[in-house]
């Protein structure tokens, strides 16, 4: 038996998310057929405020409401330290241990050439552009414990070391192979304490 269109349509969207199979996305399906009017209507309408009412930061290149971010707008930061990470996602799990307190500079991914993934693919540029501003005396790089995090935190530093700015790199507080999006605060907290340069 087939689904009507509008429930084969839906199931076909969720299908679309990571990590979500035909059973799931079925399960899902008939859960929003059961859900008020109103919370759907509200569950769609935060689906679209996300792809209307986001922006990426020209600064750092963190996603935000506002550009730049509150974070590049917040002079109360330490300014003379940016904390380099892969992705957006980092950005939110390192905020919550609240004891970083410098920049932030989103690549928007890690060197990858298996993937087809190079240096013009992230970035950089404009975190080079940043670093004209002398009062940046450090950055700190924060890609995840994997071969490609490593590859591009080694790119990184081969790319920096000559502009005279210190370069470091978190401590292996983060166990190899893990993501910072789902490292606890402590564990975040001795990765940025025990960074060593590069």
């Amino acid at each position: 038996m087939q689904y009507p269109a509008p429930i084969a349509k839906l199931i076909n969207s969720f299908t679309k998310l990571p990590g979500i199979g035909a059973k799931t996305a079925a399960r899902l399906a008939f859960y929003v057929i059961d859900m008020p009017e109103t919370d759907v209507t509200e569950f769609a309408q935060a689906l679209v405020n996300v792809k209307r009412d986001l922006t990426v930061c020209e600064i750092c290149g963190n996603i935000s409401d506002t550009n730049p971010c509150q974070i590049c707008q917040d002079e109360s930061r330490d300014q003379s330290m940016v904390l380099v990470v892969e992705d957006a996602r980092d950005v939110m799990s390192l905020e919550r241990m609240q004891e970083y307190h410098g920049l932030y500079h989103v690549l928007n991914g890690v060197l990858s050439p298996m993937e087809g993934v190079g240096p013009e693919d992230l970035n950089v540029p404009a975190l080079i552009n940043r670093l004209h501003d002398e009062t940046i005396q450090e950055v700190i790089i924060a890609t995840n414990a994997t071969a490609e995090g490593e590859a591009t935190a080694m790119y990184l530093a081969r790319l920096l070391k000559p502009a005279g700015i210190k370069v470091t790199r978190l401590a292996h507080g983060l166990s190899v192979g893990s993501d910072i999006e789902y490292a606890d605060e402590m564990t975040l907290y001795r990765a940025i304490e025990g960074r060593r340069e590069i």
